[in-house]
């Protein structure tokens, strides 16, 4: 798949130095911060769907503080 994306200039800029100090192309630093970047993005947003399913069912948190003076023998 080919996309289009707008860059500004100092993006390119640094883009364009890096690819050229390191023989690797422009299209494979893009796809590598993409790919780290989609990562984060997928593990954010199911963080935040478990939340909601959490607080939808009524369940509450309590400090971890509370928990540890719970649970001590």
């Amino acid at each position: 798949m080919t996309i289009s994306i707008r860059l500004t200039p100092e993006e390119e800029e640094r883009l364009e130095k890096l690819s050229q100090r390191t023989g690797r192309s422009k299209s494979f630093y893009v796809r590598a911060a993409l790919r780290e970047h989609l990562t984060d993005l997928e593990d954010a947003f199911a963080a935040d769907e478990s939340l909601g399913a959490f607080e939808a069912a009524g369940s509450r948190s309590q400090p971890l503080a509370a928990l540890k003076a719970e649970t001590e023998l």
